[in-house]
């Protein structure tokens, strides 16, 4: 450390993945001049904050690459955030290239902060979890994250937002019935128009899209619930607790009952 440069902050120990939150007034700051071994990144919720010269303010989320200095702290009374250190998977780094603002620091503008930031919310509750599931669990979360990171990132391919409102009406209630006419009337498009932007953009149909999330969901629900099957073939909108059976057997290769066993 050169004379005149900030304290060394704490490096944290990271496995796999460390995530958290913070809500801090105007003192606070952190200084690591070899940066850490992972990456970082950061989603400003409220308040401002900086990354070396850069101030980042709500729906800014910044990626700070591993061997980057670490010098960034509050702008002003209040920065809240929610992080994560990680360190990726190698088919998560298509996901990571994002502009770079600044020397290792890259940087995106979000239009749905409150869909991430669920989502690393998740990540950091996973983790302390009493169940063996709820590491893969968190990395679950920041992979989604990471996804929806990666439909504002202007250096990779877009979906069209009509298209991502219909995903968010799917994920929000699987219950519902998501035929394709209720589909295409959510994207305010023909229903031809609709099905043939959404397999274009998304590689599947609209209703092989619903059955995968339904059938993930009841996946999740079987992990990690004591539900019968019916009812958790009914919480993901399959009303015929057979003909759900079936098409988990396709999805997954096994039955409910023994994928809960597993």
């Amino acid at each position: 450390m050169n004379i005149g440069d900030p304290a060394e902050s704490p490096t944290p120990e990271v496995r796999r993945l460390v995530a958290g939150e913070f809500d801090e007034g105007p003192e606070y700051s952190t200084y690591r001049s070899r940066g850490t071994t992972d990456w970082l990144l950061v989603l400003t919720l409220h308040g401002s904050g900086h990354f070396s010269e850069i101030v980042v303010e709500r729906g800014t989320v910044v990626l700070v690459r591993p061997g980057t200095p670490h010098d960034y702290g509050t702008v002003g009374e209040r920065w809240h955030f929610r992080y994560a250190h990680l360190h990726p998977k190698p088919e998560w780094l298509p996901f990571l290239d994002w502009p770079e603002v600044a020397p290792g620091i890259l940087c995106l503008q979000l239009t749905r902060v409150e869909k991430i930031a669920d989502y690393l919310l998740d990540a950091a509750r996973y983790q302390r979890f009493p169940l063996p599931q709820g590491e893969q669990l968190s990395v679950n979360s920041l992979e989604a994250a990471l996804l929806w990171c990666d439909t504002h990132n202007p250096k990779a391919a877009r979906i069209d937002d009509r298209l991502l409102r219909v995903v968010e009406l799917i994920d929000q209630d699987l219950k519902t019935p998501l035929d394709l006419p209720a589909l295409a009337r959510a994207a305010n498009l023909s229903v031809s128009r609709f099905a043939h932007l959404f397999r274009e953009q998304l590689g599947v149909s609209p209703q092989q899209f619903v059955e995968r999330r339904r059938l993930d969901a009841a996946a999740r629900l079987l992990t990690l619930t004591t539900r019968s099957i019916a009812s958790v073939a009914a919480e993901v909108g399959f009303t015929d607790p057979l003909y759900f059976s079936t098409r988990f057997r396709l999805h997954t290769g096994t039955s409910p009952t023994t994928y809960r066993r597993r």
